[in-house]
């Protein structure tokens, strides 16, 4: 007997993993039946979750975090049961602004100017972008004004045309859309400030896995092999043309195959560029619900919203089910680290390591500044 499951989803290439796994049979496999159910916004989503009319989604990875540290809105505990996708953000500024160099954090020091507050568009206010436009911006440019607001990712590139906003962190295809619409000009990948950002994550109402982990199971397992298919180069037209459907992304293939490929197209004119680790959807252990992800996040939210930092770096950690993940992935042969913390931004270059069983590969995971953050003092 097949087993429903409704799954919410913002219309973003990190969403590929649910999509691919409802449409490309790993659901039923499985022994599923995906129904997609797509979201206009974060907080729309968010509250689909909340009211039970969707059972799990594709989610910010600050989300969850922000929910266990008392933001953000919303009633009731939510977990994360793994991660969908790794970095995928882009930070990009209107053309008004003049040319700016594509790629290098220095970036920032030259947006300065006496009097002038750039006004950023972020997918919602508890995110991996925002967090990672803080860090940046307060290191790179503590003299730098600017103010974060709140746009859908889809409606990106219209608040950039009617001057509602000056840049914007958006996960792509919506960065080279607001190239090619509205001649937007890329300044900056995430991956450039931190290499191994846990963008979006599978999250569910807290406790929903542990009473049916039958589902949560395979719901997981299917996740996984759909994500693993959709990093396989040989698969990359396929994907972009399941994604620019309508009742899933709805936007032209050629907005998205560039970041399939590992590039960006930081101005109109060309050329596009390639960059390192642009967005993982499973290699280097991608996948995994490292607890110390969710501690930078905690540590982060609590120095922006002033909270205690050892508190909410242990609340934010508990909600990253790296257990779950090891109960319900495990036996299907899944590759699992023999911890649930790693230093984050400590690794210069991919590297193998021991796994539970064999070996398994890290990817390079550093900070743009070469920081270091040891989840150990939350314990």
């Amino acid at each position: 007997m097949t087993a429903a499951i409704t799954l919410g989803f913002v219309p973003l290439l990190d969403a590929a993993p649910l999509i691919v796994a409802a449409e490309l049979g790993f659901a039923e496999q499985e022994g599923l039946r995906l129904r997609l159910c797509r979201a206009a916004s974060w907080s729309q989503l968010r509250d689909l979750l909340d009211l039970g009319a969707v059972e799990a989604a594709h989610m910010l990875s600050a989300m969850p975090v922000a929910r266990a540290l008392g933001l953000g809105g919303g009633q009731g505990g939510l977990e994360v049961l793994m991660v969908l996708s790794l970095n995928g953000q882009v930070v990009g500024l209107s053309g008004a602004l003049g040319p700016v160099p594509f790629g290098d954090p220095a970036v920032a020091a030259g947006l300065a100017a006496p009097g002038r507050v750039l006004r950023f568009g972020v997918p919602f206010p508890f995110s991996m972008h925002a967090l990672l436009l803080r860090y940046w911006l307060s290191r790179m440019a503590p003299d730098l004004a600017f103010t974060l607001h709140a746009v859908p990712p889809p409606r990106m590139t219209e608040a950039l045309q009617a001057a509602e906003i000056d840049g914007f962190c958006v996960g792509e295809p919506w960065g080279t859309r607001a190239v090619q619409v509205a001649g937007a000009r890329l300044i900056l990948p995430g991956a450039a400030i931190w290499s191994q950002s846990p963008e979006k994550v599978l999250a569910a109402r807290h406790g929903w896995a542990e009473a049916d982990p039958a589902r949560a199971a395979a719901l997981m397992r299917a996740v996984w092999r759909a994500g693993r298919w959709a990093e396989d180069p040989a698969n990359r037209t396929t994907l972009a043309e399941l994604l620019a459907q309508p009742h899933t992304l709805d936007t032209p293939a050629l907005h998205m195959e560039p970041a399939l490929r590992g590039r960006v197209l930081p101005d109109a004119r060309g050329p596009e560029v390639a960059v390192p680790q642009l967005l993982a959807f499973h290699a280097g252990l991608a996948n995994f619900p490292w607890r110390s992800q969710a501690g930078w996040i905690g540590a982060e939210l609590a120095a922006a919203h002033g909270l205690d930092p050892r508190a909410a770096a242990r609340a934010a950690r508990a909600v990253f089910r790296s257990d779950l993940y090891r109960r319900f992935l495990g036996p299907a042969g899944v590759p699992l680290p023999p911890a649930s913390d790693k230093l984050e931004g400590a690794l210069a270059t991919a590297e193998s390591l021991p796994a539970v069983r064999g070996s398994l590969m890290l990817m390079r995971n550093r900070f743009f500044d070469g920081a270091v953050f040891d989840p150990a003092p939350a314990e």
